[in-house]
């Protein structure tokens, strides 16, 4: 499932370069507002609290984004494509979903920054408890919101809803989670060397919906037997319409492939 998974994506990325680019453009357009507008504020008026809430401004706008552009990317996991029309219409729906991710955002940056070293700078172990308990909060947020605008945009337009079923997923499927937050971190990386314009946001949100929308397979099954067992999931089974469809390549495909 896991090579199947990077495989699909890797080559909905590439053929969908264009609108990969676009996104991440656009996402890197938008980042000057959390980054250069609180500074650009301070050379007029003197107050940390405005810079502080222009920040938290930018990355809500930033969110937001993101929100919209889950819907488009949607499309490309089930096989199909997207216009600009689509993207844009995608606001309609998503913005209260990136609303609250950035909030949720600028809470776990509060966290990281600011909750966690002042219990763990408590000389007692009261503090150290509390402080090991905010951070490994934190991890499982982490792992288990990451899947929150794929969830909100597929399964779920309920953000309560959305909330409970990203931390089921996570929960019921840790191993992947993890996996899919490292291969994501790597990627991003990755795209520092190129500006972040691929794989970039877009490409971590893709990866993150082609993994939601496989697991949905997986459900279907165990909803279909439901004395089967859990952990021997017939992935190769599950997975023979998705290789048909998906296919395979080899460099001269993936380059020049109007020479098929």
């Amino acid at each position: 499932m896991i090579g199947f998974l990077i495989r699909k994506t890797f080559y909905d990325l590439w053929d969908n370069l264009f609108r990969i680019l676009l996104i991440n453009l656009g996402f890197i357009a938008l980042t000057a507002v959390p980054v250069f507008l609180p500074k650009l504020a301070s050379l007029f008026v003197n107050s940390p609290a405005l810079e502080m809430g222009l920040a938290a401004l930018g990355v809500i706008i930033c969110m937001v984004y993101l929100s919209a552009a889950a819907y488009s990317l949607k499309t490309i996991s089930d096989y199909g494509s997207f216009g600009f029309v689509d993207f844009f219409q995608g606001f309609k729906t998503a913005w209260p979903s990136g609303l609250v991710m950035g909030i949720f955002i600028i809470v776990l940056f509060l966290m990281i920054r600011v909750v966690i070293p002042f219990y763990m700078s408590i000389e007692s172990v009261i503090g150290l408890l509390i402080g090991m308990f905010v951070f490994w909060a934190v991890v499982f947020a982490v792992l288990s919101f990451q899947f929150y605008f794929t969830v909100y945009a597929r399964l779920s337009s309920n953000m309560k809803k959305a909330f409970k079923k990203c931390m089921l997923i996570s929960l019921d499927n840790s191993g992947l989670a993890v996996f899919v937050l490292l291969h994501n971190i790597v990627g991003m990386v990755f795209s520092v060397f190129l500006v972040f314009l691929f794989p970039g946001p877009a490409g971590a949100i893709l990866y993150l919906d082609e993994a939601l929308r496989l697991l949905l397979l997986k459900y279907d099954w165990l909803e279909a037997n439901p004395g089967a067992d859990r952990k021997k999931i017939p992935w190769d089974e599950l997975l023979i319409e998705e290789r048909e469809k998906t296919g395979t390549r080899t460099l001269k495909n993936l380059i020049f492939p109007w020479k098929d």
